[in-house]
């Protein structure tokens, strides 16, 4: 069986860390696979339109999510007495034009097939004329690693190009393996996410910032990045109407990339290969970048849902459990033609249904736990966190008092699994504590399979890591019950190529939602267990996410 290859560490980890008695039956009886599969069908039903923020299939969620909360007798989370925690965003529609020019040539490119591009700033018109291209290798600054990829270079008014991801820096012990002291090794670190790219472009004062799209190390292919960034995008609604970020933000296709450095007389797979150092510098292209964004907008207030369920315990009902789920998609794309509908089954209307699912386990429970339960359906997921950015920035509920997030981002939809994987696996002390529950049923808890595609900085739990809240966030199992070996990896495989972010993502007949159950009642168990213990979670040493709550944590006192 494949449960006797799991890392030894894992296995005695199981066994070493016993988990408590079992919560209430009636509470874990109150969750089933029936319903999870009901409830996801309702939520990603043409009804719903696609759920972005915005739109009439906002109202229709919002609207649903408070309902079925309020059916289940649960209280309004927010501070003004309802279940929505008004979330202020502005969406940007961005008509781009972009072209280079080496001396007398231009290269003029397409707009969705050779690049997207668009501006946050919150004006109708950006516009940069003959801006120095450079490019700068993978972006990063990281002085723990020794790594720098601007080396002191005057960005300012250039437009930079740089890769996807971190560096692959080849272990000099372990031919054919990563560096382990060298950006995690195989695991990505956040320098490698692209959200971090922009930032680093915005503080450096680039005109533009352009990533060059590779479908292996970006995981996932250039329909995804044209789907997200081809439409209305959002952002939280600052008050600078985010005047301060770089200009213009955007994604080259691999061949866009080629064609400008063989124009510009580079050579990009030998530019790629100098980037592998610590000793690269940036190399000016003796290109000009002229790019027009015409932008229209509008300012809405999306909201995030909040359900609680207080305490049982005088002083204890003051920490706080937070389970999350994104409850948006991409809605309607009136351009395609056929099916307009981004229904988002799987991402996320399934998540969603397990943290309904959630919220009716625990109000089945005799007495509630200690500790208060927050359920948090938050906006924004898709256009890059901003639910979950905002609520940590303005929580409801103070951050240090609390303990643990627990976010759902997909369910699992191929049947009972016999394991489960964490992302961002050694982060927290709750890998253990799901790992000895998991062992009670006979299931392991796996590391992420795939640490190189950043899964952890891409979902809402990332939000509340980066505040210092601990995390535990986990993508579905692959060792399905009854299917042959490689059944549950070729099936995850299938949706993120044909699926992830697209108008196919759509509830199957198909779809087995036990294993979504199973792995429901490890949320509950986990979560019960945090709300009545008497430790709470931690940071492992090592973690970048450790010393933001220690510090925390002392200031309130603890």
């Amino acid at each position: 069986m494949k449960s006797a290859l799991w890392p030894l560490p894992l296995l005695l980890t199981a066994v070493l860390a016993a988990p408590p008695p079992a919560p209430p039956a009636a509470a874990l009886a109150a969750i089933s696979g029936a319903s999870l599969k009901a409830r996801t069908a309702v939520l990603s039903s043409d009804e719903f339109e696609g759920r972005a923020p915005g739109t009439a299939g906002e109202e229709k969620t919002v609207a649903y999510l408070a309902g079925e909360f309020r059916k289940l007798g649960l209280a309004p989370g927010y501070t003004d007495g309802t279940y929505f925690q008004p979330v202020p965003m502005v969406g940007i529609v961005s008509r781009p034009a972009l072209n280079f020019t080496v001396g007398a040539s231009r290269l003029d490119l397409t707009f969705i097939n050779d690049y997207v591009a668009n501006s946050r700033h919150v004006t109708p018109q950006v516009a940069i004329h003959d801006s120095d291209v450079v490019f700068v290798g993978y972006g990063i600054v990281a002085p723990e690693y020794g790594w720098d990829d601007y080396k002191g270079l005057d960005v300012r008014g250039k437009t930079v190009v740089m890769l996807i991801n971190d560096p692959p820096i080849s272990d000099p012990q372990h031919p054919g393996q990563l560096d382990p002291a060298m950006f995690k090794g195989k695991a990505m670190t956040y320098y490698g996410r692209w959200t971090y790219k922009y930032e680093i472009a915005t503080e450096r004062g680039a005109a533009a910032c352009f990533i060059v799209h590779e479908t292996g190390p970006a995981a996932y292919p250039w329909a995804v990045v044209a789907n997200s960034w081809g439409r209305e995008n959002f952002d939280l609604d600052a008050p600078d109407g985010n005047a301060g970020r770089v200009p213009v933000e955007g994604w080259l296709t691999l061949d866009a990339a080629q064609r400008l450095c063989a124009a510009a007389g580079q050579d990009f797979a030998a530019l790629k290969r100098t980037a592998l150092s610590r000793e690269f510098r940036p190399v000016a292209l003796g290109a000009k970048c002229s790019c027009t964004v015409e932008n229209t907008f509008r300012h809405i207030r999306s909201r995030n849902v909040l359900a609680a369920l207080e305490g049982s315990d005088p002083t204890l009902k003051q920490e706080w459990i937070v389970y999350t789920a994104h409850w948006d998609h991409f809605g309607r794309d009136p351009r395609r033609t056929g099916d307009q509908i981004f229904n988002g089954a799987h991402d996320n209307a399934s998540g969603t249904a397990v943290l309904l699912e959630l919220a009716q386990a625990y109000r089945a429970l005799p007495v509630p736990p200690k500790r208060s339960v927050l359920f948090l359906s938050v906006t924004g997921e898709e256009q890059g966190l901003l639910g979950s950015q905002f609520y940590t920035r303005n929580p409801v509920h103070p951050l240090e008092r609390t303990l643990a997030n627990i976010n759902i981002d997909g369910a699992q939809f191929l049947g009972p699994s016999r394991d489960l994987e964490a992302i961002g696996y050694g982060n927290t002390t709750i890998d253990e504590l799901a790992a000895a529950w998991l062992a009670r049923d006979g299931r392991v808890l796996t590391p992420d399979s795939e640490p190189e595609k950043g899964y952890f900085f891409r979902s809402d739990e990332f939000e509340f890591a980066k505040m210092g809240v601990p995390a535990f966030y986990t993508h579905y199992g692959v060792d399905i019950v009854g299917q042959p070996p490689g059944y549950g990896a070729a099936k995850r495989a299938e949706y993120l190529a044909n699926d992830y972010h697209k108008v196919t993502d759509e509830i199957r007949p198909w779809w087995n939602f036990e294993g979504a159950a199973l792995d429901t009642k490890l949320f509950f168990e986990v979560g019960w267990e945090i709300a009545n213990g008497d430790r709470w979670p931690e940071w492992k040493p090592g973690s970048e996410f450790k010393a933001r709550r220690e510090e925390m944590l002392r200031a309130a006192g603890r």
